[in-house]
This record gives C-alpha cells, sequence and structure tokens, in this order.
C-alpha cells in the first residue's frame, strides 16, 4: 500500500515559470551556469548559488542559510507563491524522442523505511548526512524524487482526463523540450488518486537514492526534536514524480579504465579470454545488443567481449547484471578495482551525451580502456531492488531528469 499525498506546493508565477525553472545545478557547464547567472535574474540556480555575483568562499552551513534567505527573497517578490489547495501536480515533459508523463505528489518516508519504496542503489552515508544538514537549514526540497511503478490503468484514466484542461504551465525550454503541468485540486480526483496509490504494493526509486536517503534521516531528525509529532508532519514525506515503469528510459553508462594494471595489451587479452570469447573488429565501432556481450575500446580498435556462460556462475540478479559481471570479470580480478565508488583510476559516461565517447575519451588519452554495455531494463532493476541487493555506481542513466524549481515542497 502506497501512500501517496496532495500537498500545497510554493510555485513560480506563471508569467515567469519558463525562466525561473532549471536543470540540475550540476548539469550544466561552468559556461551555461554563468550565463545563465548573469543574463537571468530569476532563475532557481541564483537560489542555489546565492553568493554568485560576490565571487565570496563562505563556509558550508553559511551557504546553506544563503540558499534559505534568498529563497525567501524569491517569495517576497512573488517570484514563488505557495498554493492555497493541497493539489496533485500532472507533469508531462515532450521532446524528439520521448513523452514522459506522470504525477506529483508527497510520498510517505514510513513507506521508503519500512520497504514499500524500494531502492536499487546503494548511497554513502556521508552524502546522506551532508544533504540531511542543507534540507533542513533551507527547509524546502525543489527537485522531486523520480518514483516508477507498475502501469495502472486507474491512475492512467484520471491523467488523460485532467490533461483535456488547460494546463497551469506550457512552456519550452532551450534544449527543445515542452513542457506542461495541470494542478488536480478536486477533493473527489485527489481522493481517487490516493485511493488507487494505495492499492500499489511497491514503488521503486528510479533516481534520487541519496535525497531519498536523507529526507528519512531528516525526517527521524525533525521528528525527535518535536514534542508533539503526530506522524502527519510534511517533514513525514518527500516529494516525487510518480511515473508508470513503461515510460522510463533507461540508457547505459560507459566504464573506464585509466591503465590496465602494468598488463601488456597481450597479457590483458590473455586474462579476458578465460572468461570471453573476443573478437577484434579494428577501427569498425561496435556496440553490443545483447546481454552479456560488451564492447572493448583499446589501442585504437574496437573488440567484442561474448561472456563464457559455461565458465561464469549465475547466482542471483545481481550476478546476472552486465555492469555487475563486468566489475567480477575484469574490473577487479584483472584490472584490481576494488571499490567503483571511489577510485581515480576509473571513469563512466552515459551514452545519452556521446555514443562514441568509449573511442573519444581512450583516443584523447583520458583513459587507456573504455567498456560499452548494453541497458539495464526495468524488469532487473526492478528484480535486484526486491532481493534487496544493490547494482554498481553508475549502472543506469534513467530518464526523464526533472528539472529544479518548478514545484517545492516546504517542510
Amino acid at each position: 500500500m502506497a501512500i501517496v499525498n496532495p500537498f500545497k506546493a510554493v510555485r513560480p508565477s506563471r508569467d515567469k515559470v519558463a525562466l525561473v525553472s532549471s536543470k540540475s545545478y550540476e548539469a550544466y557547464t561552468h559556461a551555461e551556469l554563468g550565463a545563465k547567472l548573469d543574463f537571468n535574474p530569476y532563475s532557481f540556480l541564483h537560489i542555489v548559488n546565492p553568493d554568485y555575483k560576490f565571487l565570496q568562499e563562505v563556509s558550508t552551513e553559511r551557504r546553506f542559510l544563503s540558499v534559505h534567505n534568498r529563497y525567501e527573497d524569491f517569495k517576497r517578490n512573488q517570484i514563488f507563491i505557495k498554493d492555497k489547495i493541497p493539489a496533485f501536480y500532472i507533469y508531462e515533459r515532450i521532446d524528439a524522442q520521448h513523452s514522459f508523463c506522470g504525477i506529483i505528489g508527497a510520498t510517505s518516508i514510513a513507506d521508503y523505511l519500512n520497504g514499500d519504496i524500494k531502492k536499487h542503489e546503494g548511497t554513502i552515508s556521508k552524502r546522506e548526512r551532508l544533504f540531511q544538514k542543507y534540507l533542513k537549514i533551507i527547509g524546502f526540497n525543489a527537485e522531486p524524487i523520480l518514483l516508477t511503478f507498475k502501469d495502472d490503468e486507474t491512475i492512467a484514466e484520471i491523467i488523460t482526463q485532467e490533461k483535456k484542461k488547460r494546463p497551469e504551465y506550457e512552456f519550452s525550454t532551450t534544449d527543445k523540450k515542452l513542457h506542461k503541468l495541470w494542478l488536480v485540486t478536486d477533493e473527489n480526483i485527489t481522493q481517487k488518486i490516493r485511493k488507487a496509490f494505495a492499492k500499489i504494493k511497491t514503488l521503486y526509486i528510479a533516481d534520487g537514492h541519496h535525497r531519498t536517503a536523507s529526507s528519512a534521516l531528516l525526517a527521524k531528525d525533525l521528528a525527535s526534536e518535536n514534542e508533539n509529532h503526530t506522524g502527519n508532519e510534511a517533514y513525514n514525506f518527500f516529494m516525487s514524480y510518480l511515473i508508470p515503469e513503461s515510460q522510463l528510459d533507461i540508457a547505459e553508462f560507459n566504464r573506464f579504465v585509466k591503465d590496465l594494471n602494468g598488463l601488456s595489451l597481450t597479457e590483458f587479452l590473455g586474462k579476458l579470454s578465460v572468461s570471453f570469447t573476443i573478437t577484434n573488429h579494428g577501427q569498425q565501432v561496435y556496440f553490443p545488443d545483447k546481454k552479456h556481450h560488451f564492447s572493448m575500446y583499446v589501442h585504437g580498435e574496437f573488440y567484442s567481449l561474448y561472456l563464457k556462460e559455461d565458465v561464469y556462475k549465475f547466482t542471483d540478479s545481481l550476478s546476472a547484471l552486465d555492469a555487475e559481471i563486468l566489475y567480477r570479470t575484469v574490473l577487479n580480478p584483472i584490472l584490481g578495482i576494488e571499490d567503483l565508488s571511489n577510485n581515480d583510476r576509473t571513469g563512466h559516461s552515459d551514452t545519452k551525451k556521446d555514443i562514441v565517447s568509449i573511442k573519444t575519451k581512450v583516443d584523447l588519452g583520458l583513459y587507456t580502456v573504455g567498456f560499452s554495455l548494453t541497458p539495464v531494463t526495468v524488469h532487473e532493476m526492478k528484480e535486484i531492488a526486491d532481493a534487496n541487493l544493490k547494482m554498481p555506481p553508475k549502472t543506469t542513466y534513467i530518464q526523464p531528469k526533472l528539472r529544479s524549481g518548478l514545484t517545492i515542497y516546504e517542510f
């Protein structure tokens, strides 16, 4: 049973929404960020980077407090306005390749803690605690967690009917994406949405594992400080964008390593041949199209690696994941990589950015060898989450990537 509630979002005024909302801070290059901050006074980036114009180095706590203060400035200037009635928010994003549509609501921390909201990635406690501190000081969350669920006819029909109405927002962004947002405030409809989600046994985190874990830490912290805690306070929930699993778009991450761990190419290929059937494709670009097949680019040539399934042992859903297979057969035993989450010899890139980045990065001398994998499927992601297992870091690149500052959740 999933608890999903409407809430009173803080949102940009209709005339400024296209100027206010932004991609995640990390998604911009330094030049892009500077341009946004220099020429768009309404950008949400001014809130998350409040000291930009002063070019000051400040303490972490001071920076977080500045974020809070800048956010309050935006509210005082009516750039952000809080809704008076709790609502669900239907959000649709359309581009040349995909259309995504789901519901923004407040999901339950208790569901996350008891396992009704499942995760497929591990988290780093240091990052959890830092973001918890950030949330506590600033007092809001500006980017929803991406959750997915098994396609549901009732929810789909509600969305279809609500989309027949005029959207509250309809705007395009410079990355050629169209954004639409509908407010659902009719109590009869919001109750239908709540009841429909209550029939869904499990939600899955697609993107936002650290932010979810930090929200859970914050809820525990604030509850301990509240003598009148009831469990219904805003901090007991976190803002999520809930989307049917059929709409998720999952791309793979390429893997890169800076050296061959002291091995010559001949020695390296010899060790690989224990677990793989190897074919040299020379300059012909090769990308795998089947599970347990890999592309490798090293010393200016592409190789296909086909796993010898009579040699490798499949023991659970994680062992069958291509990213885990690569780690168990190549990265760890041959290249000597222990920890993928904290290793300066490795790198990664998603193929959404550059389909030939595996060749580009190696040819530039940034890395010695690169590997390309097939994308993880939704089924694989759910299997691993259901088994309470964790994928290796940077295994999935999941779309849609959500904008910041479109709807804001205060606690």
